[in-house]
């Protein structure tokens, strides 16, 4: 079991590399987040439009097996 003066440095140490690496972290600019937010929405209705029409598609195709599997 580990002391509590162990427990305490190992904390400490992670504390400090957090710290060490937070620093090499860059963010982005508003203008790289709008631009990558725009891309998002437009490729969700792209995906949207696709998704949909592919279901009409396949609802239609069912439907036109099931006719002539009836008939």
């Amino acid at each position: 079991m580990k002391s509590i003066g162990e427990t305490w440095r190992n904390f400490r140490t992670f504390l400090g590399e957090t710290r060490s690496e937070m620093k090499k972290v860059t963010f982005p600019s508003r203008g790289e987040v709008i631009s990558t937010t725009v891309v998002v929405i437009i490729a969700s209705f792209i995906f949207a439009f696709f998704l949909w029409a592919a279901d009409i598609l396949i609802v239609h195709a069912y439907q036109s097996i099931f006719h002539v599997l009836s008939s």
